[in-house]
């Protein structure tokens, strides 16, 4: 039942409020932490529960008034107000009681690669790199390029970025996969429209005690950092690749002249690529029809089309078709993409609870 799955979270969110005023656990820095971040995240559902029982014991009270001729009136408004409140409610706890991501809140590693289409598909990461970077500012968010890799005409073979702000895993978990652009590119003559691909990664930003390497399974080479063309970008091996035996995951980095900077970067990204792909180990074991779940991060799957002489984009995952291209690019749009994506992961969790 509904309401037995509220009982208990009302009674925990008192007993930690409680806990809270404890001499015992003002003294216990470690515990007391653990109980703030509790009654955090019982708080607003807690409250909304209580809410909810009351409005349900009003309800009662209510339809009891029906009896009385000269109140059923008045009692049908009000019961007609009770019940929009209860509906209301009840989705709201519902949403609530969908179990938290435990990454939702952590900072991101964006990786965007160009695929098939040669320098237009450079010249897209670097676009929609852009489209990122505006709407992390639109969300007071703080963006670090990790790593960048330009091809000759003004894009990107591949950039890397650190993206630092509360809940930017939450929001952009949902673009990883293969993003297919349709235009005309500056040097058609032709005016012919070129398709031409490109792949993003999102990646939560994780610590050594939630991904332990062993030291003994890297094996680290060193060499000459280049350029384009195949210059010499520094005359010392500084560049670094440190790749991760048990998996074969590896990360190159060379964009610091210093070789401690570059390791130093590339055993956090490292760290980000072998938890990502534990997720989605994890992710394909837990789930019996990946086809009905959101995508969050397949690079093989083709999420979205941008097709720029339509000013179309379209989301082949939920369907989601926008005629405003031009200003989603501009970063200020981009949550009308989002947010209906994080509606549908939450409708499809809501639609595994029998509840």
């Amino acid at each position: 039942m509904f309401i037995d799955k509220l009982k208990p979270i009302i009674a925990r969110s008192k007993e930690v409020e409680n806990l809270l005023s404890d001499p015992s656990v003002l003294n216990d820095i470690e515990r007391l932490t653990a109980l703030s971040k509790e009654k955090s995240e019982l708080e607003e559902i807690a409250t909304k529960a209580t809410n909810y029982l009351k409005v349900l014991q009003d309800l009662e009270s209510s339809k009891a008034l029906l009896e009385d001729p000269s109140l059923a009136e008045l009692a049908k408004e009000e019961i007609k107000d009770l019940e929009s409140q209860i509906d209301t409610l009840e989705k709201d706890i519902r949403l609530l009681l969908i179990p938290k991501d435990p990454n939702d809140s952590k900072n991101i590693y964006l990786e965007i690669r160009a695929g098939t289409g040669g320098d237009e598909a450079g010249i897209f990461v670097g676009d929609l790199f852009d489209a990122y970077v505006r709407y992390a500012d639109s969300k007071k968010w703080k963006v670090e390029i990790i790593s960048s890799s330009e091809n000759s005409v003004g894009g990107y073979k591949e950039i890397i970025a650190l993206i630092k702000g509360n809940g930017a895993y939450s929001k952009l978990k949902y673009e990883g996969g293969t993003h297919r652009v349709q235009r005309i590119p500056k040097t058609e003559s032709q005016g012919r429209i070129h398709t031409s691909a490109i792949t993003v990664a999102i990646m939560p930003e994780v610590d050594s005690v939630e991904v332990n390497i062993n030291p003994n399974d890297l094996k680290i080479d060193v060499f000459r950092s280049g350029g384009h063309g195949g210059q010499s970008v520094n005359t010392t091996d500084s560049a670094v690749r440190v790749t991760h035996i048990p998996t074969g995951i590896s990360v190159s980095m060379q964009d610091e002249k210093s070789q401690h900077k570059n390791k130093d970067k590339a055993l956090k990204i490292l760290q980000a690529r072998i938890y990502e792909a534990k997720l989605e180990e994890q992710n394909a074991k837990n789930s019996a029809d990946r086809k009905n779940q959101v995508g969050s991060g397949d690079r093989s799957e083709r999420i979205r089309t941008y097709n720029y002489p339509q000013n179309r984009l379209s989301d082949h995952r939920i369907g989601l078709t926008l005629y405003s291209l031009e200003e989603i690019m501009m970063g200020g749009l981009l949550d009308q993409v989002i947010d209906p994506l994080i509606a549908h992961a939450q409708s499809l969790a809501l639609g595994n609870d029998n509840s």
